[in-house]
């Protein structure tokens, strides 16, 4: 048996702010001067972003100073902004009602009904909560009582491939499951003050979203079809692999601290690209009888442009195979482990030809791949 994924959902908060908007709050509440004020627009700028979404914002217009009011501006040099005891709070609020709204919609454009949902796979990296966001899941939409619960924790960007792994493991026992995966990301939540380089990045990329997809186990289909036309058959997980890379502890990090979750994020990144997933995924194609040219598209998490780029120069591609993935960046920012859904949920009403292959990174540093036929 294989995982077709039968619906994607996904949801964004209700209010947004453009990336000019975004370092004009940033200069404001935390007392740079007007030396750094430039650098920092010059590194916004250069993240591919025109809009992000937060739950923190309060409207979508009007004074700046005025739309969110959850960071106060700096008292001095050593303010960290709110403790992650107030972050943690937040994400209670906001991460259950953004969920259910991605999980919901995934439930109604796959035509399932709640009742038929048998497993729940919840991703977050940006807050924890127990009772946990699954529960709440399952309360609101009415799920049966005894759904079987899994939550993938902390593992970053690539998290919404551990869950569809998870997810396809449930359809491989050979019985008539109905998974649900659900990843929900506030990462506005984890905004740094002060003038760390690596926190300054997370502060110019991350923003917040949710999405989902419900899948069914269905017969085998005998292998990635190099000839699919798509049509309406769907999607499905065919191999899941993964990479821990070489050398690579500090590369990525995400560690808690008293004043939010703390993001490293090293510049070795892209070399580290370039120089291992060529090699490992090749090897990991070979197990499906597949090359590099057999892979019809490519849904790669958009970590920043420069990971991108140095998955385009790893792999050979052309900037229109990863146009979704630039889309999505622009639109939304990094989501952290939903970006990926919402590539795929695109590529997919779109007709990407496939297999397709999803791609995420996170600390470790490793990647994630996703084969879909």
């Amino acid at each position: 048996m294989t995982l077709c994924l039968e619906g994607f959902g996904t949801a964004l908060p209700a209010h947004r702010l453009t990336q000019d908007e975004a370092v004009a709050l940033h200069t404001t509440f935390c007392r740079i001067d007007s030396r750094d004020a430039r650098r920092l627009r010059a590194l916004y700028r250069r993240s591919g972003i025109h809009t992000r979404h937060s739950v923190l914002l309060e409207g979508s217009d009007g004074p700046l100073e005025e739309r969110q009011t959850f960071y106060p501006p700096a008292a001095d040099d050593d303010d960290g902004g709110p403790s992650t005891v107030r972050r943690m709070a937040m994400y209670e609020a906001h991460a259950p009602p953004l969920a259910t709204t991605a999980a919901r919609r995934a439930l109604e454009t796959g035509a399932v009904d709640p009742q038929e949902v048998t497993h729940l796979v919840t991703v977050s990296c940006t807050g924890f909560i127990s009772p946990g966001v699954d529960a709440k899941i399952i309360e609101e939409l009415g799920l049966r009582r005894d759904t079987q619960r899994t939550n993938v924790g902390f593992m970053g960007c690539h998290g919404a491939l551990n869950g569809l792994r998870v997810a396809a493991s449930f359809a491989g026992r050979g019985e008539p499951v109905v998974p649900l995966v659900c990843s929900v990301e506030l990462c506005t939540l984890h905004f740094s003050y002060g003038w760390d380089p690596d926190m300054l990045v997370a502060n110019a990329l991350f923003s917040d979203g949710a999405a989902a997809v419900v899948g069914r186990a269905e017969p085998n289909g005998g292998g990635p079809d190099r000839g699919s036309s798509n049509g309406s058959r769907p999607w499905s997980v065919a191999g899941t692999g993964t990479h821990l890379m070489r050398d690579s502890e500090d590369a990525m990090t995400w560690r808690i601290g008293d004043h939010g979750f703390r993001m490293t994020l090293s510049a070795q990144v892209p070399g580290l690209i370039e120089s291992e997933l060529r090699p490992w995924i090749v090897d990991w194609l070979a197990g499906f009888d597949l090359t590099l040219p057999d892979v019809g598209s490519w849904a790669v998490h958009p970590g920043g442009p420069r990971v991108l780029a140095s998955v385009e120069r790893a792999l050979d591609l052309d900037s229109e195979s990863t146009s979704a993935s630039r889309e999505i960046l622009a639109e939304c920012g990094n989501m952290s482990s939903a970006t990926v859904l919402f590539i795929l949920d695109r590529m997919r009403a779109r007709e990407a030809p496939r297999p397709c292959v999803a791609l995420a990174f996170g600390p470790g540093l490793v990647v994630e791949a996703t084969l879909l036929t």
